[in-house]
C-alpha cells in the first residue's frame, strides 16, 4: 500500500477534539498547504486557530471542543466555485491527515457569523473543515459498490480506472450519500458528474481529487 493510499483509507470524519494545539512544524506545513492551494485555485482558504465561538457547545452539540477550522472562502463569480472548493479543500484535508490531524467537512452546523475573517462583498464562505487532534480516529463510512458509481463495467475497466474508483469511494460526501457517477470514454477520457443533492458540487470536487490520486493524472484526462 502506498503512503497516500494509507492516508486516504485512514481519514475519517472526526467531530470531537482534544485540547492539543496545532503548532510548530505541523502548523507550518498546514499553512504551506493552504498557501499553495490558494495560489493554484484563486480561493482564499484561511485557518482559524483557537477560535471557540463558531462551534460553541451551546450551538451545535455534535461537535465537541472544536477550536480550529479551515475556512474556504471564494469569489461568488469564480467558475465552478463549489467544485474547486471541494477539490482543494480535500487536498488540504488529506495533508492534515498526513500531519497527524483529523478533520470533518462542515456545511451547516457552525455559526457563520462568528467566523473571524473579513469578507469582501464579492466573496462568500463556501464551507469549512473542522480540524485538530481527534479524541479518536473516527470510523469508516459505508461505501457503495463499483457498479453504483461507474457507468463503465468493472470487467471492462483498466486497472488505473478501477483504482481511481476505489479512492473515490473512500472520499467524504454530504450525509455520506456518494451521489456521483464516473464513466470511461475513448480509453483515457473520464467524465464525472454529481447527481442532485446537498453540497453535491462540493462533493464532486472532493471525489475528483480522490480519483486523480488513485488513477494517476498521467493515465487520463477529464472529459
Amino acid at each position: 500500500m502506498s503512503n497516500m493510499e494509507g492516508i486516504v483509507k485512514a481519514r475519517h470524519s472526526v467531530r470531537s477534539f482534544t485540547d492539543q494545539k496545532i503548532e510548530g512544524e505541523v502548523l507550518t506545513e498546514l499553512q504551506k498547504a493552504l498557501d499553495e492551494a490558494n495560489a493554484e485555485s484563486g480561493l482564499q482558504i484561511k485557518l482559524a486557530l483557537n477560535e471557540e465561538k463558531a462551534f460553541g457547545e451551546g450551538h451545535y452539540g455534535q461537535f465537541h471542543n472544536c477550536k480550529n477550522y479551515i475556512c474556504i472562502i471564494g469569489d461568488k463569480d469564480l467558475k465552478n466555485l463549489e467544485e474547486v472548493s471541494g477539490y482543494y479543500g480535500e487536498k488540504i484535508a488529506l495533508k492534515a491527515q498526513e500531519l497527524g490531524l483529523n478533520t470533518c467537512w462542515v456545511a451547516l452546523t457552525y455559526k457563520k457569523s462568528e467566523v473571524p475573517f473579513e469578507l469582501k462583498d464579492s466573496e462568500k464562505i463556501v464551507i469549512v473543515i473542522a480540524t485538530g487532534y481527534g479524541v479518536n480516529q473516527g470510523s469508516a463510512h459505508k461505501m457503495k459498490d463499483f457498479s453504483s458509481v461507474s457507468k463503465t463495467a468493472e470487467n471492462e475497466s483498466p486497472e488505473w480506472y478501477k483504482k481511481g474508483i476505489e479512492y473515490a469511494l473512500h472520499a467524504p460526501t454530504a450525509i455520506n450519500q456518494q451521489k456521483f457517477v464516473f464513466e470511461l470514454k475513448n480509453q483515457n477520457e473520464v467524465s464525472a458528474k454529481a447527481k442532485l443533492g446537498p453540497c453535491s458540487k462540493i462533493d464532486l470536487g472532493i471525489v475528483k481529487y480522490h480519483f486523480e490520486l488513485g488513477a494517476g493524472k498521467e493515465n487520463f484526462k477529464w472529459n
